[in-house]
């Protein structure tokens, strides 16, 4: 399957899931046309021309991850892909893309569309591309939201990409890059900071969305990510090395940009609407980027992914990876008895965790809560984990607050896990403050020493609702 987003845009337009949108303004206007996007029943990809201020052909994609048919198709599991189906697939998807990632070696070219355009000093200039005020809240334009930000372990030269917002800073001369203290990213800048004083940094801001499920998931820091997206794709990836850094980027990519970043060299930023749902500010000086080149192809596409007050642009597509990653690391643990995760689209794909079990022993149902509940894959804002017997669909809200309500006491059935790995963007941390958070870990089982006398369910059987609705259809219509 080809990386290349022009031929996916293509594939999309066939499967009627791309809409082009004419004459919407950067400001404002694309990002809340984004938004009512997110919130029709079945979101398509939207493709923005002809913005005011620029020329045709400079366009802004959103949405490309907002459905399960773009999600399956962008994971290279065709265009026909269901909630269910897509989960089916991902059982053992994640854990195979990452033990196979070594055997999709990228491949290292010396030319590609990316380099069709390249600009060095004096001429850079970002907001040559319509880069949206995504926002009415935001304190600037953001041309990092749908991106992939490129380091490299200093020790074993390891890539990773990381999906961090990124405001345009310098009248469009620099960008900062907000990266988050935990994440590998910013374990590679401290690391080249610490050896030698600065730390080369790269971005593809365009480019097909399989870069961005992988920048925007928790691949494991021993996995190249660029291998990770050729298993995920069945076919390695193509690269071209940044004139200045060395980095590699998508030789097919729309926009990259490349520079160098130094602990002294920061901006004001912020604030700007995260994926919490609430508006984040910066409340110290963010690393800003020392642009060296940017690189484009003829008529580019910026990649948005915006977030916001769920559903957003990446909401759905970080529920089913998260979900789907963090069922294959509980199986890795040996845990018995799993049914079903799901990470709620209303946390973020993040905060709010439901995993059920078949309880077969006395803590088992607390057991597999604590270990959700600070996977790699699933500590990183998590706050109420909720762990739900296998009668109840991880997926309905409804089933598992019922179960909440009728098998959990609260005296017994929620601890509280304190100081674990929070964010700067969550609304509930103090200026100033460590981005600590606390968990609530939720036993909403039946408890396992009442499981044989535990009341019974009142609702029909499965085989009576089956006859019911074979006999009288229009009923069950």
């Amino acid at each position: 399957m080809t990386a290349d987003l022009r031929a996916w845009l293509v594939e999309a337009g066939k499967a009627g899931e791309l809409q082009e949108v004419q004459g919407a303004s950067w400001d404002l206007e694309i990002g809340a046309l984004s938004q009512v996007n997110y919130r029709r029943s079945s979101p398509k990809a939207l493709l923005f021309d002809s913005i005011p201020g620029y020329a045709e052909g400079l366009r802004v994609l959103s949405g490309s991850v907002s459905n399960p048919r773009l999600l399956g198709s962008v994971l290279g599991l065709g265009w026909d892909q269901t909630d269910e189906s897509l989960m089916d697939e991902l059982v053992t998807g994640p854990g195979q893309w990452t033990t196979r990632a070594p055997e999709f070696k990228v491949t290292t070219v010396g030319d590609g569309p990316l380099l069709s355009n390249v600009d060095g000093k004096p001429d850079i200039d970002l907001l040559k591309f319509p880069v949206p005020r995504w926002h009415e809240g935001d304190g600037g334009r953001y041309i990092g939201t749908g991106c992939a930000v490129v380091t490299r372990d200093y020790d074993t030269g390891r890539i990773n990409l990381g999906a961090y917002r990124m405001q345009v800073q310098d009248d469009g001369r620099s960008a900062s890059v907000n990266i988050e203290a935990g994440k590998h990213g910013a374990q590679h800048l401290r690391r080249w900071f610490a050896a030698e004083g600065r730390a080369p940094i790269a971005v593809t801001l365009g480019m097909h969305p399989a870069y961005l499920i992988a920048a925007g998931v928790e691949v494991p820091s021993d996995v190249d990510e660029y291998e990770y997206v050729g298993a995920m794709l069945g076919s390695p990836v193509s690269t071209v090395n940044g004139q200045v850094t060395g980095l590699p980027l998508p030789h097919d990519a729309e926009i990259a940009l490349e520079g160098w970043v130094t602990p002294d060299n920061v901006r004001p930023e912020g604030p700007f609407g995260e994926w919490t749902g609430y508006y984040s500010g910066s409340r110290e000086p963010i690393l800003t980027i020392d642009v060296e080149r940017v690189y484009h192809r003829d008529d580019p596409i910026l990649l948005g992914a915006p977030p916001g007050k769920p559903p957003h642009d990446y909401s759905y597509m970080r529920t089913v990876m998260k979900s789907a990653l963090i069922t294959d690391a509980l199986k890795r643990t040996g845990l018995p008895g799993l049914r079903g995760v799901w990470a709620h689209e209303a946390g973020g794909g993040r905060s709010l965790l439901i995993v059920s079990v078949e309880q077969r022993y006395p803590g088992h149902a607390r057991q597999a809560a604590y270990l959700a509940a600070q996977l790699p894959n699933a500590a990183y804002m998590n706050r109420f984990t909720i762990v739900v017997d296998s009668d109840v669909n991880p997926r309905d809200l409804g089933e598992v607050m019922w179960a909440a309500c009728g098998r959990c006491d609260p005296q017994t059935d929620i601890e509280i896990m304190k100081r674990t790995w929070g964010s700067r963007v969550d609304p509930l941390t103090l200026p100033g403050a460590l981005a600590f958070n606390s968990r609530a870990v939720i036993d909403a089982c039946r408890p396992y020493e009442r499981l044989a006398d535990f009341p019974v369910v009142a609702e029909s059987s499965e085989e009576l609702v089956a006859d019911v609705r074979r006999r009288w259809p229009e009923v069950a219509g």
